[in-house]
């Protein structure tokens, strides 16, 4: 029986092209050619790795910059997982010519394999980028965002849930979510909003169980934790699971130990934040918080190509929730449908009800309205689509 994980690429035909990074100046374009380099060199900084590490991160700077890809070593654990992801029709060929989210995604991988995070030793298990996403957590930033959650406890519980799930959208921005929100009225994060279907999310909200699919670590996982706890709490859902990165991905993408990071830094707060950090350390504790690391987590391919598995617990929930610009982007399955295209036919492969809070950092979108989109253009060009200044709130049953 093959292994249910190492799902090959959709064969499903589709018109709209699939986002390449060939084209010298675009957005996948900068992020191989200038994004890439200059995290390899900020990882490099961040750590004393040894000479055999810098070697190995030096060559992956210089292949992906100019050689072909090549595969993982054949005593890589997952070799034989990328291999059916797709390395063996990318092997041999430009980072820049192959779909851009396989190999964005191969790069992080390759990264892993330079600084020996699976390579059992002294080594193995270390997080190149845990000294980033801890400085967010013990900013002063973080401290004022959890402070502001005392001014939130005493408002409706409604005016509660939207502003946490404004909070969660909005990521680092999430003091705009809980100030400004809870004060009733169109906030400044409000009017940067694309598309928003909140009502709609809110109403999927059945009290059985949410499948929630995190995005980054750091100032953006505790607004995820803190939506979840209000939800629990006033019986939104009963059961909730914390889709994870099973090792780190994308700089900042949320691992267990990030998770744990989380709830320490709530725990440890003052006020409502504290009281929120006790309650979810509760809910893990009986299980009505489950957090789950599954490898197709960090699969090059989009969410067509679901595991069973994985498949059959998004069916079962009430809903699940994708965060962020990544999983959006495997969502859609990174390709460059017209804007206009309705989300309810760009996700209608998705084995239940399903939503996305995502801030706007590639190419890719859907769900907009002809006039919204007509307005962005003439107001910014292309730039609303990867300037991290616009968000989107879209779901469907």
């Amino acid at each position: 029986m093959p292994d249910p994980d190492a799902t090959a690429p959709s064969a499903a035909p589709d018109d709209a092209p699939v986002v390449v990074s060939s084209v010298r100046g675009s957005f996948p374009w900068s992020v191989l050619a200038e994004r890439h380099p200059a995290l390899l060199a900020k990882v490099e900084d961040a750590f004393p790795y040894g000479p055999g590490q810098r070697r190995a991160l030096a060559a992956l700077l210089t292949n992906s910059s100019e050689g072909v890809i090549e595969p993982l070593p054949a005593s890589a654990p997952d070799r034989a997982r990328w291999d059916a992801w797709g390395g063996r029709a990318y092997y041999g060929r430009s980072w820049f010519d192959v779909p851009f989210l396989w190999s964005e995604s191969y790069f992080y991988r390759q990264l892993l394999e330079a600084v020996d995070y699976f390579t059992p030793g002294p080594w193995q298990g270390i997080d190149p980028f845990r000294p980033f996403k801890l400085a967010e957590l013990d900013s002063a930033e973080a401290e004022e965002e959890l402070a502001a959650l005392d001014d939130l406890a005493p408002r409706p519980v409604e005016e509660q849930e939207e502003a946490l799930l404004h909070g969660s959208l909005w990521g680092n921005r999430a003091d705009l979510g809980f100030r400004l929100q809870a004060a009733g009225g169109e906030s400044a994060a409000d009017s940067q909003l694309v598309a928003d279907e909140s009502r709609m999310l809110r109403s999927l909200f059945a009290g059985g169980t949410l499948c929630l699919v995190a995005d980054n670590a750091g100032r953006e996982l505790v607004p995820d934790l803190l939506l979840i706890d209000h939800l629990l709490r006033h019986g939104r859902t009963r059961h909730a699971v914390l889709h994870l990165k099973p090792y780190p991905y994308y700089v900042s993408d949320a691992t267990t130990a990030d998770v744990l990071d989380a709830l320490r830094r709530l725990t440890a707060a003052d006020g409502a934040a504290g009281e929120a950090g006790g309650r979810l350390w509760a809910a893990l504790a009986d299980g009505r918080l489950t957090l789950r690391a599954h490898p197709f987590a960090c699969a090059p391919l989009p969410y067509a190509d679901l595991p069973e598995d994985l498949r059959q617990e998004f069916a079962a929930a009430d809903v699940t929730v994708l965060k962020g610009d990544l999983n959006y982007r495997r969502l859609i399955g990174d390709r460059l449908h017209p804007a206009t295209t309705p989300f309810v036919e760009a996700t209608a492969y998705f084995p239940g009800a399903v939503a996305a809070l995502r801030t706007l950092k590639s190419d890719v979108v859907v769900g907009l309205t002809p006039a919204t989109e007509a307005a962005l253009d003439a107001a910014e060009g292309g730039r609303w689509r990867t300037g991290g200044t616009h968000a989107l709130i879209q779901a469907r049953r």
